[in-house]
């Protein structure tokens, strides 16, 4: 755990809080909440962070800058991209076992590996030249697919082997859900099994898996696991053998009985292989050869990045009202698609409020305080959202101006909406979308916030990066601490969205020593 980390997760702990209130110009009460902090330098330190409460609908942000830390962009991406799955369901369908040339690592050293591996799991792993050649070509041929998916299990695999232990499921089964999903919680099949342990709607209901218009618990890490491993017992109960009852889950029982009577009563996964659909054929070797490198990562040079998101790190609220990603995403600061990552079960990535239901939303650790303090100001912004929707939305003219947007590759619909300075939602409502997936080459409606300047993506990613600035205009330099909301209340009349529309930025964080325009008198 970083320092930085270490410190937010013990300042949560060890708050202490006094409320007071104080007036600004624009007569929106604020909240000056003290903080002791313990942490610094080994000395006790007092620390005061603004939390605006939204009393006026024209007050949209809510500061927490002390406690805030940037996502990096890159993560966001990987959070939300599909390649990972696509090219694992491939290469399973494909499987080839021809010998792979790879000296780094030498056939006795992987058989006494194997034999380690073997012992202490309850999985049969022996050495044959067809795991061989699946081990060496992940290691040859997809090092860096593998580092990610280590990257990822950061964040799934605490909350994997937590649930797999309460149902006494080998912990290693959780590298399952790597073959399965590529750790991506709305992955979906071509036959439509969906989420990390890839359930069929019937399978999912069966084992207590909701689905409905607004959720779809096939896609809760949780809720998932804890379905996966029910159903894992039962079929270990009715083969008694882990690999015949991995195979089972991936093919359906029925498969694998018929794949025991034409191999003439094997019952080794090795010695029916062949009498199983394809798919299945590859699908152990696929487990074990993942389990085999996740195991001797370090043996093999592999360093995957830590995630900027560790499952310890966040907390869950339960929700009172409904409520959307899109709205929590602007009020508190957080990247949709990190929302749309720890929320995963949200089809529409809206939390319905259902009575006898009891939808919780996850949050990075740090946000939590932020919005239970600030939950009755933001459930009242909310009604007020969801009163405006009442009209046929989105309201716009024909004389406003719309941009015909081509998708290109690596897009999705968090970074289309922060280029044109709009919401993900809007742009599913302006182009009929139902869920978040886009296809390269796509064209996309929108109407920009700014149309002027976001007449294309190219066009504001420059615009974002290179500002000019009028002589005239007044200007401030960024310091360490600093928000949009702090700034703004240095000069009488300028709000935050005065300075995102005269600084072309749509993102509310702010990097030390940029100029911004202030003024434009």
């Amino acid at each position: 755990m970083t320092t930085m980390t270490l410190r937010l997760f013990l300042i949560a702990f060890l708050v202490s809080t006094t409320f007071g209130f104080a007036q600004t110009n624009d007569s929106t009460r604020i909240k000056s909440t003290t903080i002791k902090d313990t942490i610094i330098d080994g000395q006790s330190k007092l620390k005061k962070v603004v939390l605006p409460v939204i009393d006026s609908l024209s007050q949209r942000t809510l500061e927490d800058h002390q406690l805030a830390s940037e996502i990096d962009e890159k993560w966001l991406e990987e959070l939300y991209s599909t390649s990972l799955y696509d090219t694992i369901y491939n290469s399973i369908r494909e499987m080839k076992y021809d010998s792979i040339y790879y000296p780094e690592l030498p056939t006795d050293t992987l058989k006494k590996r194997l034999i380690e591996l073997n012992a202490r799991t309850p999985f049969n792993i022996e050495y044959n030249t067809s795991l061989e050649s699946v081990i060496k070509n992940y290691l040859k041929n997809r090092k860096n697919h593998l580092e990610r998916l280590m990257a990822l299990s950061e964040y799934y695999f605490p909350m994997f082997e937590r649930e797999l232990d309460n149902h006494d499921i080998p912990l290693e089964v959780k590298y399952l859900a790597i073959v399965e999903s590529a750790l991506k919680p709305r992955a979906k099949s071509r036959v439509g099994a969906t989420g990390l342990w890839q359930f069929m709607f019937a399978t999912g209901k069966q084992f207590g898996l909701n689905v409905s218009s607004y959720v779809d618990e096939r896609s809760d890490p949780i809720k998932s696991t804890e379905a996966a491993s029910k159903y894992l017992a039962s079929l270990y109960r009715i083969f008694g053998d882990w690999d015949l009852a991995l195979s089972a889950y991936n093919s359906g029982p029925g498969n694998v009985s018929k794949a025991i009577r034409r191999s003439g009563g094997y019952q080794n996964y090795w010695n029916i292989r062949a009498n199983l659909p394809r798919e299945t054929a590859g699908y152990l070797p696929a487990f074990l050869a993942t389990m085999y490198i996740f195991e001797y990562a370090k043996e093999h040079g592999l360093n995957p990045q830590k995630p900027e998101v560790t499952y310890i790190e966040t907390d869950t609220v339960r929700v009172k009202e409904m409520i959307t990603l899109d709205q929590v995403s602007e009020l508190l600061e957080v990247p949709m698609e990190e929302l749309q990552f720890l929320n995963p079960s949200y089809k529409l990535d809206i939390i319905p409020h259902i009575k006898g239901e009891n939808y919780t939303l996850r949050l990075p650790r740090e946000k939590i305080g932020l919005f239970v303090t600030n939950e009755d100001s933001i459930y009242k912004y909310v009604r007020a959202e969801f009163a405006k929707r009442e009209k046929p939305l989105p309201q716009f003219s024909d004389n406003d101006t719309k941009v015909s947007y081509r998708v290109r590759s690596g897009d999705y619909l968090g970074k289309i909406a922060r280029q044109y300075g709009v919401r993900v939602s809007q742009i599913k409502q302006w182009n009929g979308l139902r869920s978040n997936n886009i296809s390269i080459g796509k064209r996309l409606t929108i109407y920009p916030r700014n149309p002027g300047s976001q007449s294309s993506a190219s066009t504001q990613k420059k615009a974002s990066s290179i500002t000019k600035i009028d002589p005239n205009a007044k200007t401030y330099k960024v310091k360490k601490g600093d928000s949009l909301w702090s700034i703004s209340q240095k000069f009488p009349g300028v709000s935050v969205q005065n300075i995102k529309d005269w600084n072309n930025i749509n993102s509310s964080k702010l990097k030390i020593g940029m100029t911004l325009v202030v003024s434009k008198k």
